[in-house]
């Protein structure tokens, strides 16, 4: 399935996107994609849901998509993942992960404004693959009991202010929690749609 949220900036409606980009609006029985809705299983009552309102969908054509998921819990970011970015900023492939989180008012929508920081001079972006996770996890047993936790992938535009980043103090929380500096969307993909997740291509 492909979860969306459209409609204008903190009124979005929760709803599925089918093949053809029809929306089926779900707002009468699901609040939102948000961490209570994955945590209560909401995820599992979707595909009947969607069943029984799918003669009622409506072209997205022209619709604003926010953010396909609500108010996380937390955004944890894991800095240099890809080794062709290691490599084309200069460093070394880390030997461990570097995290970092950027703040939950980073998020906004795929098509919405970046806004550029005061004083700014080197913003830049990058795309990223984003998991969100679709329950309360911790200590997990193994990559299986981790991949089980998934409710889906969604694509993510890491936008960094390079210079408060990398040039002042080192702070990549500095560089990285600008208001709008998490463009995501437009869907958050269930599992099932994707295949190899390893097997991805990602471009911006």
């Amino acid at each position: 399935m492909r979860l969306a949220r459209i409609g204008v900036a903190g009124s979005e409606t929760p709803g599925v996107v089918l093949d053809g980009d029809l929306f089926v609006d779900l707002g009468d029985v699901v609040d939102d994609f948000d961490e209570r809705f994955f945590a209560a299983g909401g995820l599992a009552a979707l595909p009947a849901l969607v069943a029984e309102r799918a003669d009622r969908a409506e072209p997205v054509a022209g619709r604003r998509f926010g953010a396909p998921f609500a108010r996380p819990h937390q955004i944890l970011c894991v800095g240099l993942n890809y080794r062709d970015h290691a490599a084309e900023t200069g460093q070394a492939v880390p030997t461990e992960p570097i995290l970092f989180t950027k703040s939950p008012n980073t998020l906004v929508g795929p098509d919405d404004d970046v806004l550029i920081p005061r004083g700014s001079v080197k913003t830049d972006w990058e795309v990223e693959l984003g998991i969100v996770i679709g329950r309360y996890s911790s200590y997990l047993a193994d990559e299986e009991e981790a991949e089980r936790s998934i409710a889906g992938y969604v694509l993510v535009n890491d936008v960094s202010e390079r210079e408060w980043q990398m040039e002042r103090g080192g702070q990549w929380v500095k560089g990285k929690s600008a208001p709008t500096f998490n463009p995501a969307g437009p869907y958050l993909v269930t599992p099932d749609e994707i295949g190899d997740v390893l097997d991805l291509d990602l471009w911006l």
